[in-house]
């Protein structure tokens, strides 16, 4: 009797540890579902996007994000391989013009409350006046005078940007660029 009491005991921790193995498996698969086709992260690296983001942020990006839209903080793989984060300055079908300091799209001087510093031509893939193609964007760095941005590298297309911005982590705590 006493030797079925002790089998029915072994059983029961068996069946525990299967579950839990089991609800393991379960999370692990969502995790990696949710970092590999929903969501990334990334770390800012230098000072380009200051004063919005600082050296050191930790940016989450939602991938799915197709439409993109001016004023966007995209998470960008250039052809480099390297990877940026900036911000959407002009979208296809646009004319991108830099003189007097200032981005001037489609003849407008820009109006970007987040440009920080002069906006100057910088020797690179770009000719002016410049012409974004449809589906690609122009990029810039909110710190115009410190940034590798479309200017060295010139346009990007929609497959080269890997999500946009949502949420930043710094000291000062988290900030939400959802609209």
């Amino acid at each position: 009797m006493e030797e079925k009491r002790v089998l029915e005991s072994f059983n029961a921790y068996k069946l525990e540890w299967l579950r839990d193995s089991m609800w393991f498996f379960i999370m692990a698969a969502v995790i990696i579902v949710l970092f590999r086709f929903i969501i990334g992260i990334s770390v800012i690296e230098g000072d380009s996007m200051e004063p919005t983001l600082s050296n050191g942020n930790l940016v989450v990006y939602f991938r799915p994000a197709a439409n993109y839209h001016v004023g966007d903080i995209v998470s960008v793989r250039v052809p480099s391989g390297k990877y940026y984060i900036k911000r959407i300055a002009a979208a296809g079908d646009s004319t991108v013009e830099i003189y007097g300091g200032k981005l001037h799209v489609d003849g407008e001087e820009s109006d970007d409350p987040h440009a920080y510093g002069e906006t100057v031509r910088e020797a690179g893939a770009v000719v002016y006046p410049y012409e974004v193609r449809k589906g690609n964007y122009f990029l810039l760095g909110d710190n115009r005078e410190a940034s590798v941005d479309s200017r060295y590298f010139g346009e990007v297309g929609n497959i080269q940007i890997k999500g946009r911005i949502i949420l930043s982590v710094s000291e000062d705590g988290i900030r939400s660029y959802l609209d």
